[in-house]
């Protein structure tokens, strides 16, 4: 590290290191941005400067190097400049962008950053950017090794050393392509190779399943960030994308299977909600996967099957597959709309919407996986412009009207649709299941339909089209609406519409954009 410690780049004169950066308007004399020296100025305080990518950082302990600077701000996003005035134990840090740094002002604002146990302190700098010396190699050097941590190379390892003393022990984890439900234990199995794991919490936000995951030591989280960055849970499927969090400490209430504090097991299980007991686990583990050993696609489903059929359980007596959906909106919705909508993620037998609660329907599917599946996919999504909410129901089925009895409609059995997907086991339709996007994928479209003819069919589904693509063969194209609520809304539309001589269109989201 001592290697770094001595660079001081841009460093041309003693006291007014920047002046020359400074435009003749900026009312800046030096670039001491409002500090003098390293120690509190008796002159009154300058103006706090506004936003800028670039922060003035003081109080620097004297050994402090380059690479513990840099550290500082790598949690918040890409650091693209630095400049240290070592005589006056202070630096420059330039961040990627103006959000990362507010960002970081933010968090330290609440937390008190320290470099080797020395509370530092980092403000706005009057300064845009940075222009020092690109011809500075030993930074430039520093630079290149923070980044290529960032895109998941090996540092070298004073780097490494750095970076893990700077870094939170605290990963916030998204898992992409979620196909099959993963729950805590899992993610508790994957990351506790790399060290003790302390704490877990789950949640969805936007719409994706999220978890922040924290380890008893930094290291241990930088370790596992950079080597399950980007790894898939089971084969080609439930993507792993990781971060470092800003929180230092999760505070956990309850033990059950959305968090799990690991060092207090006396914690109650809170909200009915029983703790999640081994057998989750052990479904798993059985035949593990890429990460967790070598897992077919079978054994895969089976696993699932059965945590979500667990999760499901939450209270009842048997695993069900039916959901609750609510804050429909009640002018618009019918048993058909939500058949369509659902059975992207799996075969819909019967919809009731309450009699009572027309803004709430219960829907059946074929199985728990099936469920837990719509539930992850299809909560907090807008559907006729309300946000709708899915969960798992205490009813094991859907009942359907006596004999004889008009419910007005409100009741409809799927159970010998043709338009299940998932009938045929091993169907294509297994492998693209993917969550609500704004593009949409089209197939069985007649050789005879234009690109301009589907362009005017969705347009007139009530949304704007951004753009078209054809296959190669023109059986298939994708089309990107502006929006992901106009895009259910044309799956709802126009998912089985007859395009002539028989020819229904099949619609469904795609994982690729245009």
């Amino acid at each position: 590290m001592d290697g770094i410690s001595d660079v001081a780049v841009g460093v041309k004169r003693g006291s007014d290191e920047l002046s020359m950066y400074n435009s003749p308007n900026s009312g800046v004399s030096s670039i001491s941005d409002g500090a003098s020296n390293g120690s509190d100025s008796k002159k009154p305080r300058v103006e706090e400067a506004p936003p800028s990518r670039v922060l003035h950082i003081r109080k620097l302990p004297n050994e402090a190097s380059e690479t513990e600077v840099i550290a500082l701000g790598l949690p918040f996003g890409k650091v693209t400049n630095i400049l240290t005035l070592k005589g006056k134990n202070q630096a420059f840090l330039e961040m990627g962008t103006e959000e990362a740094a507010i960002t970081m002002v933010n968090y330290y604002n609440t937390v008190n950053p320290h470099i080797r146990n020395v509370p530092v302190f980092i403000q706005y700098s009057n300064h845009k950017e940075l222009k020092t010396d690109s011809g500075n190699q030993r930074t430039q050097a520093v630079l290149q090794a923070v980044s290529a941590v960032q895109s998941g190379g090996s540092p070298s390892s004073d780097v490494q050393e750095a970076l893990a003393a700077a870094s939170s022990p605290v990963l916030r984890i998204i898992i992409d392509n979620m196909f099959y439900p993963v729950t805590l234990d899992v993610l508790q199995q994957i990351f506790s190779k790399f060290g003790t794991v302390m704490k877990i919490i789950t949640f969805t936000k936007n719409n994706q399943f999220q978890a922040l995951l924290q380890f008893s030591d930094p290291v241990n989280a930088q370790q596992a960030k950079l080597a399950l960055d980007g790894q898939n849970i089971y084969n080609s499927c439930c993507t792993l994308r990781i971060d470092f969090s800003k929180l230092v400490n999760l505070n956990v209430k309850y033990n059950n299977d959305k968090s799990r504090d690991y060092t207090r097991p006396e914690l109650p299980a809170g909200d009915g909600q029983p703790s999640l007991d081994s057998s989750v686990a052990a479904a798993f583990s059985k035949d593990s996967n890429s990460l967790l050993g070598a897992l077919n696609p079978l054994s895969a489903a089976a696993a699932a099957a059965a945590a979500a059929g667990r999760v499901a359980l939450a209270g009842q007596a048997g695993s069900s597959g039916v959901l609750l959906v609510s804050n429909l909106n009640e002018e618009m919705v019918a048993p058909q709309s939500l058949f369509t909508l659902f059975g992207v993620y799996g075969d819909v037998q019967r919809v009731k919407i309450l009699y009572n609660k027309k803004d709430s329907a219960l829907i059946q599917m074929s199985d728990a996986n099936q469920a837990q599946l719509a539930m992850s996919h299809l909560n907090g999504q807008k559907m006729y412009g309300k946000i709708i909410r899915v969960t798992l129901s205490k009813h094991q089925t859907v009942a359907l009207p006596r004999d004889g009895l008009d419910d007005q409609g409100l009741t409809k059995d799927f159970a010998n649709s043709p338009l299940h997907r998932f009938k045929k086991p091993g169907s294509k339709n297994f492998q693209n299941i993917f969550p609500p996007s704004a593009t949409l994928h089209l197939s069985n479209v007649p050789q005879d339909v234009t690109e301009e003819d589907l362009r005017l069919l969705f347009s007139n589904a009530g949304g704007t089209v951004k753009a078209f693509k054809f296959f190669q063969d023109r059986k298939m194209a994708l089309i990107q609406m502006s929006t992901v609520e106009e895009a259910i809304q044309a799956l709802i539309d126009l998912h089985n519409y007859n395009m002539g001589g028989n020819q229904h269109l099949r619609v469904s989201f795609s994982k690729s954009t245009i």
